[in-house]
């Protein structure tokens, strides 16, 4: 069972800042695919980031150049540096890990898909006001 924990979420105006946290438990951190989701009210879920074992990064159109998903593997954390927050990206943030397959590379359609992702965060609240 892994649990995740996501923090950093909160209300800003639009151009500001905010960086996601979200700490998994267990040990096998480092070898397993993390992302990022969101769900704004009344939309469906949504693909935001994520980024496999290796390091390399997967990004949604409506977010590339603005957010940056990290790794820090010693913490067990993964990261989301959000720049030039806009009202709508506005919505509940969610990380979540696919604990399936050690080492995975995956593609950005593979990364992109919920169904992918074994173990979910509570999520936390972005709100940017214009």
């Amino acid at each position: 069972q892994v649990q995740l924990v996501e923090s950093g979420g909160g209300l800003v105006q639009a151009g500001d800042s905010l960086r996601l946290s979200c700490a998994a438990s267990g040990r096998t951190f480092s070898m397993y695919g993390m992302g990022w989701f969101r769900q704004a009210p009344g939309k469906e879920r949504e693909f935001v980031a994520a980024i496999n074992w290796s390091g390399a990064t997967y990004y949604a159109d409506s977010v590339k150049g603005r957010f940056t998903i990290s790794r820090e593997n010693a913490k067990n954390t993964v990261y989301l540096q959000m720049n030039s927050l806009k009202p709508e990206d506005t919505a509940a943030y969610y990380c979540a890990i696919d604990n399936t397959v050690t080492y995975r590379r995956g593609t950005y359609d593979y990364w992109a898909e919920h169904e992918h992702y074994d173990y979910w965060g509570q999520g936390t609240q972005v709100t940017v006001s214009s």
